[in-house]
């Protein structure tokens, strides 16, 4: 930044001005006031995007890794335009971002969102703040880089800072970069200026129109004229939305995400003193948040009886459904995985895998190979081999190589959405099976790098990126530190070993526990939760599980990374039935041919074919960091912000008693308080695993739909004055069933079976029978028939005829899976004893 630009901001702060082009008095319908942060009465002088405390936070990173941090912390590789017009438009899903990003509940955001707020952004009129009103800032807060970015709000010209990002010298043996760097422009990798939140981006708006928006708000810090819902008007369809799905207004700003915004968390070894107030120092951005409602943040904007709101918002705290957008209508939300000790993580050999691998040339009219225009030998080629690869996903779907897998995550986060994307997603209500969008298609990676900028500027960094995440934010977290530090917060030169630990760990479960749990872990656990196998490193019972190699890494990532079958496991099985990875489907040029001709699980009744019904034995490393447990966040107390703005609790009690029915509020288990204190990730832990140890002691847990759910299928036409139907059906998902039941129902084949048993019964009795067998065909097309019967008589009578007809909910669900919280039994017949002694241990880890 010039010299003459800083001068001139001291003086605009000295006399109390604001930014030009931006005054708006308030005009009484601004109801908003100024927030006061905690600690906002000692002045604070906000940094400039080049001297933020986000750099200072990565010394001791190699040049490389800290090129990678950044691409990690804030490139969105375009998807902001996604977010705010494919998302909307091609998927029927809104985002509110001022709900949550405003900067009026910055204290509230990590309550609500579980977001963790940007440590280098300020609330405009705080002490220090560079903006002194909201007005300046639409509402948001004030990031380092907005000086600039303001500006070209409502105007063309904006040079992201993307363009800035200091690149690493190119790798020589790199075929692509032999002579010179040939990468593709890091302007493409777009990041735009912080929210306020870590890991969403905000973006100009060259299309904002300034009048309008003060003609409908009342303020160019208000929205309340363009979040209201719309009224429902005679002659149109849907009055679910709000003016956030009109295209005629144009908001201030676009905002994107980043691979931060789940896998960012505050620091176990040293959480902040107030969650809404943190440090950089307080900050890790590999390990993964369990407190994120993303599912909550994507759906900000909808109305809750939608179909798409059930579809997208409907998952714990940490975890999200990541084929939600691309949906398979398997209902499968998963926590953020832990990305920790990749080096020593296992790998697998002799997988056949078809991907592109970088070469100089291609042959003559190879089709499987392609060079990049303009570009000196910068080409790929697409073949089968035989490669060494980790598992990735909680199924191990992600198996072509790690690179490959990084690249996919931007792909599923909204990037190259328009060029290479969206034509490969499911319309949920198109019901035609020969139109496009019926169903998946391949995402095609050969004509997204051809047609997309952003995905070559990301492909061209992924080492970056990679040696990021293998760099020592993604350490693990010992219990044992934290507990050092927390002490010299008060004490600076406190010492606590792990003699410390361990004498503190026997005193609360039993003398001698963690010495008798390391005997439990190596008789009962570490065959599926070492590394290491016995064959390689000796028995289990004579090993040190928390022995360094000679970088001073644990040498044990205490997971085989090994897949078993979902019914081995014994936990809610609706994860492992996703589809994306198989052939036809979203995702199949990241799968490997091995993971697709895994043997299917003889147990399970669901489509599972395909590779499909695995789950990997994960990693226990920082376990007492990570609580809830399993797959979805399920065993363990339920998570809840409790936020001071209720209409952001999202809090809803899932659990029934034995026969499967809702125990009242006032009589369920409470949610607890998101606690990310030293102490409190302790005692999550401890209450976590005692579920984990004990499944005949846990309560069920069905989270159920509490409103009808309409749904408008098929064609709808506009005559200039009307909407109407064009061969439209109104189908209804009754209230009460089971979120898992709801989101997996296969409501496409359901209405085009009905139909044909309608018409064609013999036809549809010979699909059903092929299906589901003889006896069990027969009884769905009796049931097609009666339910087509009622409804052709009382069409308004969806949910009753659903209700009355059970059979056809679970003939099909993708998967009829009810109670998420089951399964695990390892470690069940153990003594009481035996199992405080594995809690200590564990602890340890």
């Amino acid at each position: 930044m010039k010299k003459t630009h800083v001068l001139a901001r001291i003086i605009l702060l000295l006399v109390g001005a604001i930014l030009p082009g931006h005054a708006m008095p308030n005009d009484g319908r601004l109801r908003l006031t100024s927030a006061q942060p905690s600690g906002a009465s000692a002045m604070k002088v906000w940094p400039r995007a080049d001297t933020s405390g986000f750099y200072a936070a990565a010394s001791g990173l190699t040049a490389s890794e800290r090129a990678g941090r950044e691409i990690w912390y804030k490139a969105t590789a375009g998807n902001s335009r996604f977010y705010t017009y494919v998302f909307p438009q091609r998927l029927n899903v809104q985002v509110d971002w001022y709900r949550v990003l405003n900067a009026h509940e910055h204290e509230d955001r990590f309550a609500a969102w579980g977001l963790i707020n940007d440590p280098d952004c300020c609330v405009p009129g705080t002490a220090g703040c560079p903006a002194r009103t909201r007005e300046e800032t639409y509402g948001f807060e004030w990031c380092p880089g907005d000086e600039e970015l303001l500006k070209h709000v409502g105007h063309a010209g904006y040079r992201d800072p993307a363009c800035d990002h200091a690149d690493t010298l190119p790798i020589r043996t790199d075929p692509h970069h032999g002579s010179k760097d040939q990468r593709q422009s890091a302007c493409d990798l777009a990041f735009g200026t912080s929210t306020g939140a870590i890991g969403f981006r905000k973006f100009p708006n060259p299309r904002f129109d300034r009048s309008r928006w003060i003609a409908l708000n009342g303020s160019l810090a208000g929205w309340d004229g363009y979040r209201v819902p719309l009224p429902k008007q005679p002659g149109m369809g849907s009055s679910e939305f709000s003016r956030l799905a009109d295209g005629s207004i144009e908001p201030p700003f676009l905002i994107g995400i980043t691979c931060a915004s789940c896998h960012v968390a505050f620091d176990p070894l040293k959480p902040p003193k107030n969650p809404a107030d943190p440090k950089w120092e307080n900050i890790r951005g590999t390990i993964g948040n369990q407190y994120l409602r993303i599912s909550e943040i994507l759906t900000s904007g909808m109305a809750g009886a939608t179909l798409e709101a059930r579809l997208f918002g409907q998952a714990r705290p940490g975890t999200s459904d990541t084929s939600g957008i691309a949906t398979d209508q398997v209902h499968n939300p998963g926590s953020t995985n832990a990305i920790t000790h990749t080096q020593v993580r296992p790998t697998f050999d002799n997988e056949q895998v078809m991907r592109w691998r970088k070469v100089a040339s291609c042959k003559v009219a190879d089709p499987r190979c392609w060079c990049e225009p303009g570009r000196n030998g910068k080409c790929w080629l697409r073949e089968k081999s035989v490669a060494t690869v980790h598992h990735l996903l909680k199924g191990g779907e992600d198996s072509t190589g790690t690179l490959e897998a990084i690249q996919r995550v931007y792909i599923n986060i909204g990037s190259c959405s328009e060029q290479c994307w969206m034509n490969h997603l499911t319309d949920l209500r198109q019901l035609d099976p020969h139109q496009r969008n019926f169903g998946q298609t391949p995402f095609d990676i050969g004509q997204c790098r051809r047609d997309c900028a952003s995905f070559r500027a990301i492909e061209d960094r992924l080492e970056n990126i990679h040696d990021f995440l293998l760099s020592r934010e993604g350490e693990a977290t010992d219990l044992v530190g934290a507990r050092e530090l927390a002490l010299r917060d008060s004490s600076p030169n406190a010492v606590y070993t792990m003699a410390d630990l361990e004498a503190d760990l026997n005193k609360k479960f039993g003398e001698n526990a963690v010495r008798r749990g390391r005997e439990v872990f190596a008789d009962k656990c570490a065959r599926c939760h070492s590394s290491i196998p016995e064959l390689v490193g000796g028995a289990f019972h004579s090993r040190d599980f928390r022995a360094v190699d000679a970088t001073g890494m644990r040498a044990d990532w205490l997971g085989s990374d090994e897949s078993v079958f979902v019914s081995e496991a014994g936990t809610h099985r609706c994860r492992s039935l996703h589809s994306n990875h198989m052939m036809g489907h979203i995702w199949e040029e990241y799968g490997s041919e091995t993971l697709r001709a895994r043997s299917p699980d003889p147990n399970i009744r669901e489509p599972h074919d395909g590779g499909r019904g695995y789950y990997r034995n994960i990693s226990l490393l920082s376990v007492w960091a990570h609580a809830p447990f399993l797959h979805n966040n399920s065993v363990g107390p339920e998570l809840c912000g409790k936020p001071a703005n209720r209409m952001n609790n999202f809090y809803r009690s899932p659990y029934v008693d034995a026969d499967g029915q809702a125990i009242p509020v006032d009589k369920a288990q409470g949610c607890w308080s998101y606690d990310p204190s030293v102490e409190g990730r302790f005692k999550l832990y401890v209450a976590s695993m005692r579920d984990l140890l004990n499944p005949g002691r846990r309560t069920p847990k069905i989270p159920r739909i509490d409103n009808d759910i309409q749904v408008t299928l098929g064609a709808r036409v506009w005559d200039g004055k009307r909407e109407g139907e064009l061969l439209g059906f109104n189908l209804v998902l009754p209230a009460g069933f089971s979120v898992g039941r709801v989101t997996s129902f296969q409501h496409k084949a359901f209405v085009n079976d009905m139909l044909l048993a309608r018409r064609k019964p013999a036809m549809a009795e010979e699909k059903l029978v092929r299906q589901f067998g003889r006896g069990e065909g027969r009884k769905i097309v009796g049931d097609l028939r009666s339910a087509a019967g009622v409804l052709a008589k009382e069409p308004g009578h969806m949910a009753e005829v659903l209700r009355n007809f059970p059979r056809l909910m679970t003939s099909y669900g993708f998967c009829t899976a009810e109670i998420e919280n089951e399964g695990h039994p390892f470690g069940e017949d153990l003594s009481d004893g035996d199992k405080d002694a594995l809690i200590a241990f564990l602890a340890t880890l």
